[in-house]
Parts: C-alpha cells; sequence; structure tokens
C-alpha cells in the first residue's frame, strides 16, 4: 500500500469513528398518557362514528342549514331599488361615470391598408 492510500484508509476511519460519536440515540416508542379509561375512549368512538362528520366539505356536508333574516322583505327591496337606481358601486375615479369617447389619432384608411396588408402576408410599413 503507498503512504496516500495509508493516510486516506485512516483518515476515512477517524470520520467514521466521529460519525458514530455524534449519532443520535434511539428512545423507542414513547408511552402513551391519557387520563380516560379504555370503556370511555370506546363510548366516546360510537358516539363519533353516529354523529355527522364536522370536517365534510362540499356535498359531503350534507344540507345547508338555513339563514334567518333579521330584515324584512319589504325594506331589503327598497333597498335593493335604491342600489339598482344608483351609479356603480365599485367605480373609481374617471370611470365612475360614462365612459368617455376617445378619439383615435390614426387614420381610418391606414388602419385598413394595414390590415389588408398582414392579411395578405406583405410586409407592414414602419
Amino acid at each position: 500500500m503507498t503512504a496516500s492510500k495509508l493516510l486516506s484508509a485512516v483518515s476515512l476511519a477517524l470520520l467514521a469513528a466521529a460519525g458514530v460519536a455524534h449519532a443520535e440515540t434511539y428512545e423507542g416508542v414513547h408511552q402513551l398518557t391519557s387520563a380516560a379509561s379504555r370503556a370511555d375512549v370506546a363510548s366516546q368512538a360510537v358516539v363519533a362514528a353516529h354523529s355527522a362528520n364536522p370536517y365534510a366539505t362540499g356535498a359531503n356536508a350534507g344540507p345547508a342549514q338555513a339563514i334567518v333574516s333579521t330584515a324584512s322583505r319589504s325594506a331589503v327591496r327598497a333597498e335593493a331599488v335604491a342600489a339598482a337606481r344608483s351609479g356603480d358601486p365599485y367605480a373609481e375615479g374617471a370611470s365612475s361615470g360614462v365612459a368617455p369617447i376617445v378619439a383615435s389619432s390614426v387614420d381610418r384608411a391606414a388602419v385598413r391598408a394595414a390590415a389588408r396588408a398582414a392579411a395578405h402576408g406583405d410586409a407592414l410599413p414602419l
């Protein structure tokens, strides 16, 4: 064996020994601690199995519960009519009214000519 191989084998052995020294120890499975007896847990399991799933979503959740309103029908109707006749509640700034007509600075004939040229595969003028 050459000196470099011997030196690498010794350094590898030292690294392996150092790795074992720092390894974690396995403590096994922790024991369960519970204040409830087996009979109590079994009875709770039966109740949970026969009750509705509190975590169900979508179609598995069952029928939706009815919402009881505190507002009268006429009051809701009056609010709806007032909202329908008012402006856009989501409008901001310049878009709160009728949209302004923006005049284009491009000639209509130039736009048509460019469209025809693009449709025929001609190069567009820049």
